[in-house]
């Protein structure tokens, strides 16, 4: 989420403070033998000697007294974010989630628990681990750095140096920390030291979940008192702190049915009671049973009460947690990603451990326009969570949805789609202004439905078909394709037995990429990619913004989305094409300012510099092809969902996408950009599905997500005057076989209009098509002595196309014998149908696949004329048959 402003000012900080030569191991050497040769005095000398008091005082300039600095710790100052505005607040972070405790409210257990894993001679080291730390300072030297810090030394580094102590490099702040770890410990002697250090250690923890301080984390966890925790949940909050973010439980937590009988996963009937339970597979798990092991002999306080079974019984314990509640919170998904930006702005080097985020008293302004979040919000719960309501209708009615909307919804019922998400970006400037990542965050959840799980930012799910214009675009971009570049739809197996299909099994035969990609065509995808190569189209679909799991590799169904992304992404994707191929960094963040008022991001005043990932003209080229989509007369199918201002259509682009087995269900587009540059360019993006990825029952994209994002498109933007997209320069248009894409041939019946980058025209003339002579009266080839006459006819020719591809003209060939008998002929590898570009209803280019198939039998040869009969002209009657012979008989007697 970073912008690319952030990252450069990150850059300017990191730089200022990187020493010359900075990761030399002789640098290592240098810096690592004084911290040594300290601890050494220290253990052999009792801190004598002329080189360690030298050191000392050195080091231990500037450092606050210990004594006063722990007393005067303050603990809570709240982070207060809101909308771009600045007049609605949408969240305070930290709010109600830091809970001091004394120390005879810390259970010996939860004491035992944090000692066992973070500083096994706690209470009896001086600030620091002597034998840990040379033994570290060797690792360090030999290049394998690693930490060996006390409970005290990471006090100190959180929350008792100054900033001027972390200047110069990590060792040398490393030793100012060991300096106030012994004054520290000094301050606070005894035991009742010890137990204020620890103290404020356990209160200025964080724990994830937005929970700082061990008594916050009970609650927020468990909703339990600090007191009332089992062994393994005081393991699992001393598990945490090494690493919040990954080891948050909230994160790490699956929604379980708890039904004495809980339902079966493919019927309609839902789940009555759930709960939240953390996978005890899960590393945050495996990190309790560890610290739980360490327990068994590092427990002085409380290891007399417990038997080593009990410790073994609590590692089998299951992690349920109780849900988080911020029904404080507007846009509660949206603000768990603002706080994610936050920390890379004010902790850019310690992202895992910045407290500050939350209390660091910061005013953070974020791009979310209200108004537009809560009509996405208004949609999504309608679509997703009314059909699964008792009286949808009174629901309807609640969130005021007009009654136009109702049938569409309402047609969701029983269709298993329990989940939804939206998005809307200004794809100019790259600022996020409603963000829904599930359709509702305080809801009661169940397996298929997880509210508080973000599906935009954090789900994985295949795209489907709406990767198609991405992958297009590429083609286009590199001049591998063009917009009439044909394909033969035709059921191909492209290598072990893959023989994808159209949902509807039917073959179309010749298509041009305009109408493949308006119509959403599989075949012709996964020959696009493949033509263009897989792991180009890999590597280039990350420019426009997507991110693939760390596993993923290309492959052929790439072209119709089986790679998993994130939905946000894919947003991203299609606000790059919109912005003329420009990609911008995702924005949340416009403005923060410290608890003084000063402004602390950003630093000047330079707006976020975008990407350049494909030409204007091939971006353009894809948004006029997907244009079509919201004109009926173009696409009658996707076209009814168009954006309308009263009577008037807003030109807009989109594309939806279904995957094969129906899980997931999406819809992206925008609109034109307006002219004044003030008003947002919208870009909408939408999710439907199941949280546990189940897949719906027969729903696809045009009764489900290509409503929703209509709806929401069509409410964010009335608002604003109607745009039209504008075509840059460097276009030109041309006329081509409105069935090859090629020059226009001396058969060709059909032509339209199309769209190239200059200089891509076709200048080939179209070569399915040959003359063939043909008999007038049979209709078949023509051969010397057929009855005639002879014409010339142009017939549709297969043997050339897609000649570099030997499976593909198989297939081709076996479509051609199909088509040849006609529409709606069965065959194939999945017996699928011919049928005339679109279907049966729509056919925008008549019955026809552009030609008729040459016949392959020859006419057959006239019949010979008969002979005419031998006659005596002389003699009437004398006239014999054709074929006989004989004298003519005597004239009678007179």
């Amino acid at each position: 989420m970073q912008t690319t402003l952030a990252r450069r000012q990150r850059h300017r900080r990191s730089v200022n403070r990187r020493p010359v030569g900075g990761g030399s191991s002789l640098r290592r050497i240098l810096i690592a033998i004084p911290i040594i040769l300290l601890l050494l005095s220290v253990m052999l000398a009792g801190a004598g000697g002329l080189f360690t008091v030298a050191a000392y005082n050195y080091y231990a300039q500037g450092l606050p007294d210990p004594k006063a600095a722990l007393g005067d710790l303050n603990f809570e100052q709240q982070t207060i974010v809101s909308d771009r505005t600045g007049e609605v607040e949408l969240a305070r972070l930290g709010t109600l989630r830091r809970e001091v405790v004394t120390f005879d409210q810390i259970p010996d257990e939860m004491l035992d628990a944090t000692t066992a894993i973070e500083d096994q001679f706690f209470w009896t080291n001086p600030g620091f681990d002597a034998t840990a730390i040379v033994s570290a300072g060797v690792d360090t030297i030999a290049g394998r750095p690693r930490g060996a810090s006390t409970i005290t030394q990471q006090l100190v580094r959180a929350r008792l140096l100054p900033a001027a102590a972390f200047e110069g490099s990590t060792y040398e702040r490393k030793i100012r920390e060991i300096i106030q770890s012994i004054r520290l410990t000094e301050a606070y002697p005894g035991d009742k030291g010890k137990q204020d250090i620890i103290t404020a250690y356990l209160n200025q923890n964080f724990y994830g979940n937005h929970s700082y301080g061990v008594k916050a984390a009970a609650r927020g966890y468990f909703g339990k008192q600090l007191k009332d925790l089992t062994l393994a949940e005081y393991a699992i909050l001393a598990a945490i702190p090494q690493s919040p973010t990954k080891y948050d439980l909230m994160r790490n937590a699956d929604q379980v049915c708890i039904d004495a009988t809980p339902p079966d996963p493919e019927s309609a009937e839902e789940c009555k009671e759930s709960q939240l339970q953390v996978p005890l597979t899960s590393d945050i798990v495996v990190r309790r049973n560890y610290i739980l092991d360490l327990m068994k002999t590092r427990s002085p306080l409380s290891g007399s009460r417990h038997q080593p079974a009990e410790y073994e019984a609590a590692k089998l314990e299951p992690v349920a947690i109780k849900p988080q509640v911020s029904a404080t919170w507007r846009a509660p998904h949206f603000v768990w990603q603002v706080r994610e930006a936050l920390v890379q702005i004010v902790c850019p080097d310690t992202p895992t451990d910045c407290e500050k985020v939350d209390t660091g008293g910061y005013r953070v302004t974020t791009t979310l326009d209200w108004d537009m979040q809560k009509i996405a919000e208004k949609w999504v719960f309608a679509a997703a969570r009314a059909p699964q309501a008792k009286d949808p209708r009174s629901v309807l009615r609640a969130r005021k949805i007009p009654a136009s909307q109702w049938n569409w919804i309402l047609g969701l019922r029983g269709r298993n789609i329990h989940n939804a998400a939206a998005g809307v970006l200004d794809y100019r400037t790259g600022e996020v202004l409603a963000y829904v990542g599930s359709a509702s965050y305080t809801a009661k959840g169940t397996k298929k439905f997880q509210p508080q799980f973000d599906v935009l930012s954090q789900g994985w799910r295949q795209p489907g078909s709406a990767i198609k214009p991405i992958d297009y675009a590429i083609g286009i971009d590199n001049e591998t394709l063009t917009a009439s570049t044909m394909f033969m739809d035709v059921v191909t197996d492209f290598g072990r037995g893959y023989t994808p299909t159209q949902a509807d099994k039917l073959e179309r035969g010749p298509v041009r990429l305009r109408s493949a990609l308006q119509f959403s065509l599989n075949i012709p995808a996964i020959k696009a990619t493949m033509i263009q190569g897989l792991d180009h189209t890999f590597e280039r679909s990350k420019d426009f913004g997507l991110v693939f799991p760390s596993t993923a590799l290309p492959v052929r169904s790439m072209g119709i989305g089986t790679l998993e992304t994130h939905p946000i992404d894919m947003l991203t994707g299609y606000g790059t094409i919109a912005n003329g191929g420009v990609k911008m960094p995702r924005q949340l963040i416009t403005k923060v300012v410290d608890e003084n008022g000063h402004q602390v991001w950003p630093i000047d005043k330079a707006k976020p510099e975008g990407t350049d990932v494909i030409s204007p003209q091939a971006a353009y080229i894809i948004t006029d092809i997907l244009a079509g989509n919201t004109q009926v007369k173009v696409n009658p199918y996707w076209g009814k969902f168009a954006i309308k201002k009263g009577g008037a259509r807003r030109p807009a682009a989109y594309k939806t996408g279904t995957t094969s087995d129906n899980r997931d269900v999406h819809a992206y587009g925008y609109l034109a950009p307006p002219k004044d540059m003030k008003q947002p360019a919208l870009a909408v993006g939408v999710w439907m599905g199941n949280s546990n990825n189940q897949p719906n029952r027969g729903s696809l994209s045009l009764d489900s997500s290509a409503p929703l994002w209509s709806a929401i498109m069509t409410e964010v933007s009335k608002k604003y005057p109607i745009a039209s997209f504008r075509a840059p320069s460097g276009l030109v248009t041309a006329t081509v076989d409105a069935f090859t894409g090629l020059k226009r041939g001396p058969y060709t019946t059909k032509t339209v209009k199309e769209l190239f980058i200059k200089g891509t025209v076709p200048s080939q003339r179209e070569t399915i098509r040959v003359s063939r002579e043909i008999d007038a009266a049979t209709g078949l080839l023509w051969q010397n002595g057929c009855v005639g006459p002879k014409v010339t006819k142009g017939f549709f020719n297969i043997n050339e196309v897609e000649s570099n591809f030997p499976n593909w003209q198989r297939a081709n060939r076996g479509w051609a014998a199909r088509a040849a008998r006609g529409s709606g002929v069965r065959g194939g590898p999945e017996g699928t149908r011919t049928t005339y570009f679109y279907n049966g209803e729509f056919r925008p280019f008549g019955s026809s696949w552009g030609a008729p198939f040459a016949p392959s039998r020859k006419c057959p040869l006239a019949p010979e004329p008969t002979p005419p009969p031998i006659c005596d002209p002389f003699v009437p009657g004398s006239c014999l048959p054709p074929g006989q012979s004989g004298k003519p008989p005597k004239s009678p007697q007179p």
